[in-house]
């Protein structure tokens, strides 16, 4: 049972805020054309982010975002332009601040990434984290249109997504199942929730990415990911990390952690740039992501096996 297995996994100190964002250089190719950028590596923009109350569709909660910054920390301007939103759950008895790094690096490519602290306790009601990540969202397209907010005129109310790290990451399917504005979901060794994330991947057609590793002893890929993947119709993916593991996808561990093959160091910025290159794709329409998520490149992955169906 999932919670059961995962009260083994015990909160630590976060990762300190990401710096400034160092600006993407794309490649350059031998015909002179360029490729697209390495969505591992930070993005073009710097990654300011905010503590504030989310309140929307009945419901009220803390949240940090993240999100395309004109300087680097906490309470910075939004950078000119209008970005896509993303809601992303924390894991089981899990803090936020674990995820600060990869919220930060999704907002160095262009993305507002708003993430509730709600339901952080022994006893998580799953069915109402998903209804928060969906809030968050609501609260996130409104705040476009609101006068004086920090966000207005910078939100793609158009183009929202959802993420999420195990019980966030079942989540995430719950919320997209309640949610026909959702355009996208890709999440980080999504877990088996109640209600079911499997019975709610069964009914989404949108594009869905699994990212998982395979020494995760948490929420293992044969529990977990796979009858996730298997009862998701396409377009889908599961993309999983040789050697990866259940808290490799947070900022820091602790005694009570699994362990994989590779190094937390190792494993983060393949997580990084797999769910970059996702929502670049179908969150932003950058089709020069197209090859990466599709094509020989993702196919032939030596860090990453694939499977896939559009």
């Amino acid at each position: 049972m999932w919670r059961r297995s995962a009260v083994a996994v015990a909160a630590a100190l976060a990762l300190v805020l990401p710096g400034t964002a160092a600006a993407a250089t794309p490649p350059v190719t031998t015909t002179g054309v360029t490729s697209a950028a390495d969505p591992s590596g930070p993005g073009a923009y710097a990654a300011g982010y905010v503590d504030t109350t989310v309140s929307a569709s009945g419901r009220s909660f803390s949240a940090r975002i993240y999100y395309p910054a004109t300087t680097a920390g906490s309470g910075q301007p939004v950078a000119a332009g209008r970005f896509p939103a993303i809601a992303f759950g924390h894991g089981f008895f899990q803090s936020v601040s674990k995820y600060y790094s990869t919220l930060g690096h999704l907002a160095s490519w262009g993305f507002i990434v708003l993430a509730p602290t709600s339901q952080g306790g022994l006893s998580p009601n799953h069915s109402a984290f998903a209804d928060d990540l969906n809030a968050a969202l609501t609260w996130a397209v409104a705040q476009d249109g609101t006068a004086g907010s920090r966000f207005a005129g910078h939100v793609r109310t158009d183009r929202l997504g959802l993420s999420g790290h195990s019980m966030g990451g079942g989540a995430s399917l719950l919320a997209a199942a309640r949610n026909p504005q959702v355009d996208a979901v890709a999440n980080l060794a999504a877990a088996e929730t109640n209600p079911s994330a499997k019975a709610a991947a069964a009914t989404l057609t949108l594009p869905v990415r699994l990212i998982a590793g395979d020494r995760d002893t948490i929420a293992g890929i044969t529990d977990h990911q796979r009858p996730i993947y298997t009862a998701k119709p396409p377009t889908k993916q599961l993309r999983i990390i040789k050697g990866g593991f259940h808290c490799g996808f947070m900022d820091s561990g602790s005694l009570f952690c699994d362990s994989g093959g590779i190094s937390r160091a190792a494993q983060l910025p393949i997580s990084k740039r797999l769910l970059t290159e996702w929502f670049l794709l179908y969150l932003t329409g950058d089709t020069g992501y197209d090859d990466a998520v599709w094509g020989t490149p993702a196919q032939t992955d030596p860090q990453v096996s694939f499977e896939g169906v559009r």
